[in-house]
């Protein structure tokens, strides 16, 4: 019976994975990791193949 109650209390606990708080410190080193990744990817030539599609797949998307 105890373990019936603790498998529903873990299933509660992973009804929003998604919901956790992390420190603004984390998430600015995380960027400053992962921007430039982008930047290289995209200025690629397999980036630049992926860019044109997705802009023919989605043409009434803004650019900035």
């Amino acid at each position: 019976m105890l373990s019936g109650q603790y498998t529903m209390a873990s299933q509660e606990k992973r009804l929003n994975p998604y919901e956790i708080e992390l420190p603004q410190s984390i998430i600015d080193s995380f960027a400053r990791f992962l921007v430039p990744e982008i930047q290289k990817f995209y200025a690629s030539e397999q980036g630049q193949k992926e860019l044109e599609e997705w802009k023919k797949k989605y043409p009434n998307q803004n650019e900035e």
